[in-house]
């Protein structure tokens, strides 16, 4: 037989409301990519647009200070890594990937379209690096929908190989801020 002490603490937990769920940490990787996704938009609700994008976090922050997309459209680019010749992510591409979800979620972006933009350095073949940032592109934007539940109709995968660099360089040149991917702000 269960004493009264026992009992007692049993009722206690069974009745107890349910702990809070703990806050969500703070992600300065996905507040930077929604800075860089709403530069210059005006998003209802919020008042007057959205000021210029913000430099990276710090020299090892996944958000580049720059694009390729014209002066006035939101974009930001990210050095989201994939092995050699792969179109497999890293570990640190998954968490990337991950902070990117988190930003596309944000109530500023929830109502946007975006292009998934692949982009290769110059080392290898032009057409096998064409290939290539395509099935990058593509790798990112599955991710985004079959992990994070980010509509696939608000997603396009366009893969540019080496045709537009963040960096000039030669050909053959091994230019790790050329091989990014690119995220730009389609709008509504």
């Amino acid at each position: 037989m269960r004493t009264p002490a026992v009992l007692l603490a049993l009722l206690v937990l069974l009745t107890a409301p349910p702990a809070p769920a703990p806050a969500q940490a703070p992600d300065p990787v996905a507040d930077s990519i929604v800075r860089n996704l709403t530069r210059g938009l005006r998003i209802p609700n919020q008042g007057d647009a959205v000021p210029a994008p913000v430099t990276p976090l710090d020299p090892r922050s996944p958000v580049q200070a720059g694009t390729t997309a014209p002066p006035d459209v939101p974009a930001v680019s990210l050095m989201i890594t994939f092995a050699t010749g792969s179109a497999r992510l890293t570990p640190q591409a998954e968490a990337v990937v991950a902070s990117l979800a988190r930003a596309l979620a944000a109530p500023e972006l929830a109502r946007s379209r975006f292009r998934i933009e692949g982009h290769t350095d110059t080392v290898g073949d032009p057409a096998m690096n064409q290939a290539l940032s395509e099935r990058r592109a593509a790798t990112v934007r599955d991710a985004l929908v079959q992990r994070y539940g980010i509509a696939a109709a608000r997603l396009e995968a366009v893969g540019f190989g080496e045709s537009t660099p963040l960096v000039r360089s030669g050909d053959e040149r091994n230019e790790p801020r050329n091989r990014r991917v690119q995220v730009v702000n389609l709008g509504e």
